[in-house]
């Protein structure tokens, strides 16, 4: 049984949503604490407002192996993104901000949908500017019989507190950490003290839900860190790597990924207008090695 589904049972699930309702009205969701009357504006850095807004829904087959399984990840992009990469490979749905409008009930009705075509899970893709409305959808769904695992698949820009208040809500965290110098972050993402945050973030992520669990290779709960190596070492993965096995665990999972070309505003900078070759790539996967992690999956090129 998720976690979720005690904490609906207990009557805590709707004190976490009353909780969440309260800091929409002047929002400190995320690290930006806007104080955007959310209610009311589409002012903040997400340019989210007070219903839920997505660009689309589907069983996805390309996440990691344990989340999308045999059946599909029940995969539900969130318009707007609390960052602002230059890179960004979705960026019509995270900056352009494409998609629609739901009330809380159509949103709810989405997840049993996905349920009901077979997912392993609910994947919430960029969820943090959503949070809210998602505990609320989620209420509504816990009571149409969603039982399956929440995914809370992030860029790894997330407050602390805001992480403490949904404990128990998300099964599986499929967190970034994108970078190790917060100069790049700043110039590349838009994001102040990002790695400290990442940091803080993931630390708390696994105290709440531990390494990962399978059953019969499909996630159940856990940690799996996603990190994209950026060409010129933007990223700076060696340094992600050795925090991840000093401050998280040697066995945690990692997915290392190789699959970076030059999207959006990346084609005129400099620095990322070409793809990650494979000299840079093979360089990290000997930080892997050099660091014990083992754990996780690879894309060579």
């Amino acid at each position: 049984m998720p976690e979720y589904m005690k904490l609906y049972e207990s009557g805590k699930l709707k004190e976490i949503a009353e909780k969440l309702e309260e800091a929409v009205i002047a929002c400190n969701l995320c690290p930006w604490h806007c104080k955007t009357d959310r209610r009311k504006e589409k002012t903040g850095v997400c340019k989210g407002g007070y219903l839920p807004e997505i660009s689309s829904y589907n069983l996805h087959f390309g996440e990691e192996p344990p989340i999308s399984g045999t059946q599909g990840s029940g995969t539900i992009f969130f318009t707007g993104c609390q960052l602002r990469c230059v890179f960004c490979q979705n960026y019509p749905i995270s900056q352009l901000r494409n998609g629609k409008q739901l009330e809380f009930e159509e949103l709810a009705d989405i997840m049993i949908e996905l349920q009901k075509r077979g997912a392993h899970n609910i994947n919430l893709v960029t969820p943090t500017p959503w949070i809210f409305q998602i505990v609320k959808s989620l209420l509504i769904a816990v009571q149409r019989g969603l039982n399956i695992p929440i995914v809370w698949n992030t860029s790894g820009y997330e407050d602390i507190k805001t992480l403490k208040l949904i404990e128990g809500v998300v099964d599986i965290y499929l967190t970034d950490i994108k970078y190790s110098d917060d100069k790049p972050a700043k110039r590349l993402s838009m994001a102040n003290n990002y790695f400290s945050i990442a940091k803080e973030g993931t630390k708390e992520m696994f105290r709440q839900v531990g390494n990962l669990i399978t059953e019969n290779g499909i996630a159940k709960k856990g940690l799996i860190v996603r990190h994209l190596v950026l060409p010129n070492n933007l990223s700076g993965s060696e340094k992600v790597l050795e925090f991840l096995r000093k401050e998280i665990s040697k066995d945690v999972f990692i997915s290392l990924m190789s699959q970076y070309f030059p999207a959006y505003k990346a084609i005129d900078n400099k620095l990322l207008n070409r793809p990650l070759n494979k000299k840079e790539y093979d360089s990290v996967l000997e930080s892997l090695e050099k660091n014990g992690l083992s754990n996780g999956w690879i894309q060579p090129l």
